[in-house]
C-alpha cells in the first residue's frame, strides 16, 4: 500500500515536472488550453451570477408591474429592478408612449410602440448572449488543440524509438505522456463550455419568449391608460 501511494505521488510530481521542461510546441500548446479554460469558467461564473439576479429581478418586477394602476407608477419603480431584461424592455416601451403622449396629448402610433419594444428586446438579448460566441469556440477548437499535442506526443515517441532503438517504457513515457496530458486538458477546456453553452442558450431562449410575453402585457396595459 505504501509503494502504491508512494508510486502515485511520485507519478504526480513527474506530471508536473514534465510539463516544467516541456518543448516549446507542447508547452505552447498547454497554454492555449489553459487560457481557454481560464477565459471559459471566469465566463461561466459570470453569466451565471448574471443570469441569477436577471430571474430574481424578473419575478420581483413582473410582480410589481402587474399590481400597478398604471404605467408612471410602474416606471418610478423600475429603477430598483436594472438586473431584469423586463425592465428594460420597459424603458424602451415607455419612453415611445411618453414621447407620443407629450406631443399629442395621447397615442397615434401604436404600431411604433410596438416596433420601440421589439428594438428592446433585440437590445436585451444581444447584452445576454454577450461572450457566448467564446463558449462555443472553446467547446469546438479546444479538442483539436488537444489532438495536436496528442499527435506531437506521438511524433515525440516514435522518434526517441528511433534515436534509441528500443521500444522501452523509459524510451516513449515522454512523448506518450505529453500527448495525455494535452488530451485532457482539451476535454477540461471543452466539456465545461460545451455543457454551460447549452444551458445558457436554453436560459436565454427563455428570457427571450418572457420578454415577449412582457411586450403583450405593456400593450395591454398602455390600451387601458391611455386613449387610442
Amino acid at each position: 500500500m505504501t509503494d502504491f501511494l508512494s508510486s502515485g505521488v511520485l507519478a504526480e510530481v513527474n506530471v508536473w515536472e514534465m510539463v516544467a521542461t516541456s518543448e516549446p510546441i507542447p508547452l505552447a500548446v498547454m497554454a492555449f488550453l489553459a487560457v481557454f479554460s481560464v477565459v471559459s469558467w471566469a465566463i461561466i461564473f459570470s453569466k451565471w451570477g448574471a443570469f441569477r439576479r436577471a430571474r430574481q429581478h424578473s419575478r420581483d418586477f413582473l410582480r410589481a408591474f402587474r399590481k400597478a394602476p398604471a404605467l408612471d407608477a410602474v416606471a418610478q419603480a423600475a429603477g430598483q429592478y436594472k438586473e431584469s431584461p423586463l425592465s428594460l424592455v420597459f424603458d424602451f416601451g415607455y419612453s415611445e408612449v411618453s414621447r407620443q403622449v407629450t406631443t399629442r396629448g395621447r397615442l397615434t402610433n401604436k404600431t411604433a410602440i410596438e416596433r420601440t419594444l421589439l428594438l428592446g428586446i433585440s437590445e436585451e438579448l444581444a447584452k445576454l448572449e454577450r461572450n457566448m460566441n467564446w463558449l462555443a469556440t472553446t467547446a469546438t477548437v479546444s479538442p483539436f488543440i488537444g489532438l495536436f499535442g496528442t499527435v506531437w506526443g506521438i511524433i515525440d515517441a516514435f522518434q526517441a524509438i528511433g534515436l534509441a532503438g528500443s521500444t522501452s517504457m523509459r524510451t516513449v513515457a515522454p512523448g506518450i505522456a505529453h500527448a495525455l496530458v494535452a488530451t485532457a486538458l482539451g476535454l477540461f477546456a471543452a466539456i465545461p463550455a460545451a455543457v454551460f453553452y447549452n444551458l445558457f442558450g436554453q436560459q436565454i431562449r427563455e428570457f427571450g419568449a418572457r420578454m415577449d410575453d412582457f411586450s403583450l402585457e405593456f400593450l395591454n396595459m398602455t390600451e387601458r391608460n391611455y386613449e387610442l
